[in-house]
């Protein structure tokens, strides 16, 4: 299943009010971790999937990488990242992450964020970037933590007055599809364990390299109150993997 919420209308609008949608990186939670686990970036070619408004590919650039792809299924999105995008070396396919064809090797860096929970198969994906990547090459992604997306009610339980009480797990072990709300209702997620991402990395031949379950930075924790919470349960998965290199 292909579902593309961010090019429902309602979906979309939500979506643009998020901090990290208006802030750019700097409004997302995990980004301080995401970025302290990105190679060097000079003379690289960087594939983004899921790009989204662009963001990664901008700050690929930003890093002087010789030229970046983003990838994603949403045509709103899309725009939305040509539109804040001024530079020939970067350039955007609409397409689902599912379908990506490349060249063998002619990445040296792939990086994704928050999308692969939205894909039916990760399995699939790892081979895919595998094939893609060059020697040595780097690909290191995050998703929704599997503690956050083991029920349908990705939520807190709260008490009579609205106070959040804890996060409940339950059917962790059973993979799949899980029909959420996020900004709107009927959001189709796809839920996996811990033990699945890195199996699924290690079967298409990469090697570990760091796996990450950050919390928000101090300068966050400070400013917003609602943060706090975020140490009672892990909201996001960062893994960093390696395609392992001929000298190797």
């Amino acid at each position: 299943m292909k579902q593309n919420k961010y090019d429902d209308s309602n979906f979309f609008s939500a979506y643009k009010q998020l901090p990290r949608s208006i802030k750019g990186l700097e409004g997302a939670g995990e980004w301080h971790v995401f970025k302290s686990l990105i190679p060097e970036l000079r003379n690289k070619n960087v594939l983004d999937l899921g790009c989204g408004f662009g963001w990664h590919c901008r700050f690929a650039r930003e890093q002087q990488a010789v030229s970046v792809v983003g990838v994603d299924i949403s045509e709103k999105m899309l725009r939305q990242a040509r539109e804040q995008t001024d530079d020939p070396a970067i350039s955007y396919l609409q397409m689902p992450i599912e379908d990506i064809e490349f060249s063998n090797s002619q990445f040296d860096v792939v990086i994704s964020s928050l999308s692969f929970h939205y894909i039916k198969s990760f399995e699939v994906i790892c081979k895919k970037v595998h094939d893609c990547l060059k020697l040595g090459g780097t690909f290191i992604f995050s998703v929704e933590h599997p503690i956050f997306t083991a029920r349908n009610e990705q939520d807190w339980y709260l008490d009579d007055q609205g106070n959040r009480l804890h996060w409940p797990v339950d059917n962790y072990q059973s993979e799949g599809v899980r029909e959420t709300t996020f900004l709107i209702e009927n959001v189709i997620k796809y839920h996996r364990t811990i033990s699945t991402y890195i199996n699924d990395l290690i079967g298409a031949g990469f090697n570990l390299k760091a796996i990450k379950e950050p919390m928000p930075s101090d300068e966050m924790l400070k400013n917003d109150s609602l943060m706090k919470d975020e140490k009672r349960r892990p909201m996001f998965l960062i893994i960093s993997v390696e395609k392992e290199s001929a000298s190797n």
